[in-house]
């Protein structure tokens, strides 16, 4: 099995005539992903890559059955886009765009909070379920299916997570970058209570940075709800206090927490191993498996 989507998920692109939008269109479709409309406003009536395109997110819905969308939208715009996929009647927006104003994205949380659409990212590289869909820009060659669910808030972490684990014949069942900005729609506690319901994950990943709280609210979630083992990484172990390092979210606060030692003690205090490069981490899953 996987979490939240597979190979029926129905997917509308958002800025599917963009640069963007259209490039990893093409991608997903090549995939295998079920690519079924896109929604751009002032397009409708036109094709992309056989993809219908509509004016409106509501019309993709309501005129092709897509249950998910991915977000390829510019940052002014993205919230807008965002906002427009949670009045529909989709179960998943994946939202990829970066630099969308910090503003923007707390109205969206606040709208989050209203309904039953689940938000990924921004600022991630989607999600994926190995042979059977990928939602973003996420590169399908390095996944393989199997029993081992990844969860990271840096792309680029994944993708060597992952490649360490299919080298060593571990694959996954699904893989979700969440995004490294402050404000985000999937938290880590997020995805690892939807591993830990899955009865096909039988070890998670989870790669976290420095920064904020999350990584600690996940040990203590892992420490006190989950029978599944977990592996973890975390990067940034050289950053300076007070300096950005790459995501909007990966700023060390004076306060003692965000650091990534305390990340690391308290991953260590649930009983995660936390490997010091991406290769030890697929040891340490080897070792649970």
């Amino acid at each position: 099995m996987s979490i939240f989507v597979d190979d029926d998920t129905r997917v509308v692109v958002q800025g599917i005539t963009g640069g963007e939008g259209n490039f990893h269109t093409e991608q997903m479709i090549e995939y295998g992903t079920n690519v079924v409309a896109g929604a751009v406003p002032g397009k409708g009536g036109q094709e992309v890559s056989g993809v219908p395109v509509y004016d409106t997110v509501d019309g993709a819905v309501e005129g092709e059955d897509a249950d998910a969308s991915v977000v390829f939208v510019p940052p002014a715009f993205a919230g807008d886009a965002v906002f427009e996929a949670l009045d529909t009647d989709l179960d998943l927006v994946v939202a990829i765009t970066e630099g969308i104003p910090t503003q923007d994205m707390a109205k969206v949380k606040k709208r989050l909070s209203e309904v039953d659409t689940r938000l990924i990212g921004p600022n991630c590289p989607g999600i994926i379920t190995p042979g059977e869909a990928k939602l973003g820009i996420l590169p399908g060659n390095i996944f393989e299916s199997g029993d081992v669910g990844l969860v990271s808030r840096s792309g680029t972490l994944t993708y060597q997570v992952v490649s360490n684990l299919t080298q060593k014949g571990i694959g996954q069942t699904t893989a979700i970058g969440i995004g490294g900005d402050p404000i985000i729609g999937t938290s880590f506690v997020d995805a690892l209570e939807a591993f830990e319901a899955d009865h096909d994950t039988h070890a998670v990943v989870m790669c976290g940075e420095i920064g904020g709280e999350d990584e600690e609210r996940a040990a203590r979630y892992i420490s006190e709800y989950m029978d599944t083992p977990v592996a973890g990484f975390i990067a940034g172990r050289t950053a300076p206090p007070g300096k950005r390092m790459g995501h909007a979210g990966a700023i060390v606060s004076g306060s003692g927490t965000g650091t990534a030692e305390s990340k690391i003690a308290a991953l260590n205090d649930a009983g995660v191993p936390v490997g010091d490069t991406p290769g030890e981490v697929a040891e340490h899953v080897a070792d649970f498996l």
